[in-house]
């Protein structure tokens, strides 16, 4: 359902439009070669009329030099026009996973909902791939009509009969061609569905692969993927089977066509309406309409194809935001007082609690559901559905959702790692240059973390960010003041003065760089997955605190590390955020015994409010959660 977005007749036009130059020289070219494919049996023809019953030697090398000419050139316009369709279609294909990438990482969000990661992805290169090919196939189209009109002018020439034959006889063909891809279209947008879907499911086993073999669920979800799996088989093997009785009635229809001009054109040579030389080129025109009417069957399976697809790319592109656009922005000193008022929103009814400038404070749900609502708040991932959430007695439904995320950073419990060193995926990159082109002044996702920069030996200034490298052994230097690097025992330096380096302390990742061979240049596996689940929680810690945001709001960082190392952590988040807003969603007693104060939510609600060890001591409900 298309909310105010484009439609799929929108993508596939606008889509089109995007590579018309390409698409108009490439329709040329094609159209030259089609052209000079119809007058190779024309000049065969007039060879054999007027050189060979003739015997002059003269008249055979001179149209035998019309027809080399003639190979030649449309071998040239082949060759060249081929090229441009290609390319059109490589770069509408691109242009549409351009915009639905931006879609999808739109601050406004809302592109995800009700679809798998999987199949955003199956969106982006399959059904992409196949709207991008309508760039290639518009141009043989054109090709094909030009050869058809060619073929029927130059069969006017011999017979006027064979002529208004391929004239009249070609519009119905189309038009049974056309009625043929209809089921086509039907069985491929199923396809590609289901296609989307078994790849998201297979998606979110691969990344769960470790829960599911822990908590013994594998036949489970074996069962589940296998259902999926066959779905999908099945769509593909209806797609198919329509694909094929869709290119074999084409098929049919377009031989019963060309037999039935060579029946004719035979019929009238031996009346002798026509000479042998006619004859020739009749035959040889007729089977030339075989390529423009293969191509349209071609282009009339691509076309139902591309429609389909261009249905599912809309539904993405249409699909609403989960957050309005704002029209505010943060001041440029952001204190960090944070204000639920009343806010209701999923298991959330009237939740009110104030987080004071440069407090730590701590909040207790028993809900996990409860927890994601305030975090998907906090981080304008969501609107409440009454009340609201304030920064600095700001709404954050009336502020731009990445100024937002630049002041308030929500740190999930199930951050991801990605693959690269241990150090790229602490450091926060800092974008350079102006707005983005698509983003109005004032809407640009900002900077967070301020500059970061490394100073190599010798070098000057470099920039340190995602995809730098640096010599095992040598180190790095990160921010001002800080070193960050691994001797040749793997033993990590860090000297206060450095944002990034007091991240790694404080959240105890540089033990766990300590720990590997290369320091913070070990390579880490995709999604971390060759470090323990406390590693990744450590390293992920460390790059939300490495941000140095004005607000931060962390959910579970500990639930994976020993209590010794939970106890240093809880020390090392107070002494890093001294002075800015903290909010530590958990059940930790070690992490809320570091707090200025905890929240104990409960029904949607606050239920309690104090310090930890009066909650302790005076809260049944408090220590039943936090101490078992």
């Amino acid at each position: 359902m298309h909310t105010g977005g484009p439609s799929g007749r929108d993508v596939l036009i606008s889509s089109i439009i995007s590579q018309w130059r390409r698409i108009a020289v490439g329709s040329v070219m094609v159209a030259g070669h089609q052209i000079g494919e119809a007058l190779v049996p024309v000049l065969i023809g007039i060879i054999i009329d007027r050189a060979v019953s003739t015997g002059s030697t003269g008249d055979i090398l001179r149209w035998l030099a019309v027809l080399a000419v003639t190979f030649a050139g449309l071998s040239f316009c082949y060759r060249f026009g081929a090229r441009f369709g290609e390319r059109a279609a490589e770069r509408s294909a691109h242009n549409l996973r351009i915009q639905l990438t931006r879609r999808v990482l739109d601050p406004r969000a809302g592109a995800e909902t009700g679809r798998l990661s999987g199949a955003l992805v199956s969106i982006a290169t399959g059904d992409a791939q196949r709207v991008g090919i309508v760039s290639a196939a518009l141009p043989a189209s054109i090709a094909a009509v030009t050869g058809l009109l060619v073929g029927a002018v130059a069969l006017l020439t011999v017979s006027v009969p064979l002529g208004l034959l391929v004239l009249f006889g070609a519009p119905f063909l189309l038009w049974g061609t056309h009625l043929l891809g209809r089921p086509l279209e039907r069985r491929s947008d199923t396809e590609q569905e289901r296609a989307a879907h078994a790849s998201g499911v297979a998606a979110d086993l691969v990344a769960g692969l470790r829960v599911l073999k822990g908590i013994g669920a594998e036949p489970a979800a074996i069962a589940r993927y296998r259902r999926t799996s066959q779905d999908s088989l099945q769509a593909t093997l209806r797609a198919a089977s329509a694909k094929a009785w869709h290119d074999g009635g084409v098929l049919a229809l377009t031989g019963i066509f060309i037999a039935l001009v060579a029946l004719v054109a035979g019929r009238l040579a031996a009346e002798g309406d026509i000479s042998i030389g006619d004859l020739i080129a009749a035959v040889g025109l007729a089977q030339f309409l075989l390529g423009p009417l293969s191509i349209f069957a071609w282009v009339n399976a691509e076309f139902a194809q591309g429609r389909a697809s261009a249905g599912r790319i809309a539904s993405v592109l249409a699909a609403p935001p989960a957050v309005g656009a704002g029209t505010r922005s943060l001041p440029g000193s952001v204190r960090g007082q944070v204000r639920f008022q009343d806010v209701t929103y999923g298991p959330l009814r009237g939740l009110t609690f104030t987080a004071a400038p440069g407090e730590l404070l701590g909040i207790v749900v028993a809900d996990p559901a409860a927890a994601t609502a305030v975090l998907r708040c906090l981080g304008r991932e969501a609107d409440p559905d009454s009340g609201s959430v304030e920064l600095d007695g700001m709404p954050l439904s009336e502020v731009y959702p990445a100024a937002v995320r630049a002041a308030v950073l929500v740190a999930a419990h199930d951050a991801e790692l990605f693959e690269g060193t241990l150090i790229e995926n602490v450091v926060v990159p800092t974008p350079h240059g102006g707005p983005a082109e698509d983003e109005p002044a004032g809407r640009q996702p900002v900077a967070v973390g301020g500059g970061l920069t490394g100073h190599g030996p010798g070098n000057g200034p470099a920039a340190v960010g995602i995809g730098a490298r640096s010599p095992v052994g040598a180190g790095i230097s990160v921010g001002a003041g800080i070193s960050v690097g691994a001797d040749a025992g793997g033993v990590v330096e860090a000297r206060t003065g450095g944002v990034v380096g007091r991240a790694l302390v404080a959240a105890g990742a540089d033990e766990v760089a300590s720990s590997l061979p290369n320091g913070v240049d070990e390579i880490l596996a995709e999604r971390g997955r060759s470090l323990s689940g406390g590693q990744r929680q450590r390293i992920a810690l460390a790059r939300a605190l490495a941000v140095d945001s004005p607000v931060l709001a962390v959910h579970d960082p500990t639930t994976a590390v020993d209590a010794v190392t939970e106890a240093r952590i809880a020390a090392g988040i107070r002494d890093i955020r001294r002075g800015q807003t903290t909010i530590l969603i958990t059940t930790s007693p070690a992490l809320l015994a570091a707090t200025d104060r905890v929240v104990v939510i409960d029904g949607g609600t606050v239920i309690a409010d104090g310090t930890h060890g009066e909650l302790v001591h005076g809260h049944a409900d408090y220590r039943a959660t936090v101490l078992t």
